[in-house]
């Protein structure tokens, strides 16, 4: 018999990763998603001039986070 202990603390950040946000078109953004293979990609869309997020949902279209105005 294995006996499992419980960890009650919360989950923690154990990374942080910088780099420098491309302008580029949520389209492109995509593309360069998929090309990573990631299910999320934040960019600095050159459309709105806003960071962004653009993410695959589970129905297998595009989302784009952006900040409220």
């Amino acid at each position: 018999v294995t006996e499992v202990e419980e960890d009650n603390e919360p989950p923690q950040i154990v990374r942080v990763k910088k780099y420098v946000l491309r302008p580029m078109t949520p389209e492109d953004a995509a593309l360069e998603m998929d090309a990573l293979g990631h299910d999320f990609y934040m960019f600095l869309n050159s459309e709105t001039h806003l960071v962004s997020v653009i993410y695959l949902r589970q129905d297998g279209h595009y989302g784009v986070l952006e900040p409220a105005k």
